[in-house]
């Protein structure tokens, strides 16, 4: 029996193969292949060998997170309450891992397989953007949003991108941890760091930076809107790597082709929106202390 599991940056990561389903994003794998005697010493190491480059994918989240820390460094948050965060995210996972299974299950009859249309929006949307932005962002809620030291609009941007790399982490090192060539995790690791990384931190910043505007503020979409802006940039990425597989099935190479495009700009896009957000956040942020300041010489 063969079956083929999604390799690529978006949900996934590839290896960069050259068969249709590799190029495409998919990996084969197959329990019909016959399995060659290896030395216990080479398979040892070439375990150790995984391992440690698995381990090296936690690299990237943990520089976002210094540079996330960066942009808050005029009233930093608590380094106790940023780390359970961050830890927080790195569990998330396992809900998102279990509800994701489960929506898969109970409706999977409903749809057409993955590498159809309609599966690779149902994937992109529900199972991985929806099902994983909402995890990620329960983290922050149960964690910090009651906590006093959420006190600033861009705690919700600080808190809620540390949720994502956390997220982050574990899912890059899992993904490294299933490459099965040096080329491949090369690949993984390079294209992760670049956009996958940095998207999770993005994509659930903009939640937290709009929940946190409208709790001080009494504006902006909330919550809610945040959360679903979160899905429409995450499901989109996911999306332009899930469609590669229907459209070259038939024929639409130089469409899938130029769709491999849409992460890096969908990435793009994602910074310059968290970025305003920021921006916005850090100029409200600097007002309040400045008044808070004038009337405490005044008092």
């Amino acid at each position: 029996m063969t079956s083929y599991r999604p390799t690529l940056i978006g949900p996934a990561a590839g290896s960069g193969g050259a068969t249709l389903e590799e190029s495409a994003g998919w990996t084969e794998v197959s329990s019909d292949a016959p399995i060659a005697p290896v030395a216990f010493g080479h398979t040892h190491a070439r375990v150790d060998a995984n391992l440690q480059v698995a381990l090296s994918g936690a690299v990237p989240a943990l520089i976002a997170m210094w540079v996330v820390d960066r942009l808050d460094r005029k009233r930093p948050e608590p380094p106790s309450t940023r780390r359970l965060v961050a830890f927080v995210g790195m569990l998330s996972v396992i809900p998102a891992l279990l509800v994701g299974t489960a929506l898969t299950s109970s409706v999977g009859d409903m749809l057409d397989p993955q590498f159809t249309y309609q599966g690779a929006t149902w994937t992109s949307f529900v199972i991985a953007a929806g099902v994983e932005e909402a995890c990620k962002i329960s983290a922050v809620y149960w964690i910090v949003w009651r906590r006093p030291d959420f006190d600033e609009r861009m705690d919700g941007i600080v808190y809620a991108s540390r949720a994502g790399l956390g997220f982050a982490l574990v899912e890059n090192m899992l993904y490294l941890l299933g490459q099965t060539t040096l080329e491949g995790a090369l690949f993984v690791w390079i294209a992760r760091a670049l956009l996958a990384v940095p998207g999770h931190a993005m994509w659930t910043g903009m939640i937290g930076a709009l929940a946190a505007r409208r709790r001080f503020d009494g504006r902006g979409l909330g919550l809610l809107g945040g959360y679903l802006l979160a899905v429409a940039f995450h499901g989109a990425y996911d999306l332009t790597v899930f469609l590669q597989q229907p459209l070259r099935f038939e024929g639409h190479d130089v469409l899938a082709t130029f769709l491999l495009t849409g992460p890096v700009v969908l990435t793009v896009a994602a910074f310059f929106v968290l970025r305003s957000m920021a921006r916005t956040a850090l100029k409200l942020d600097d007002a309040d202390a400045a008044r808070a300041a004038l009337l405490a010489a005044r008092g």
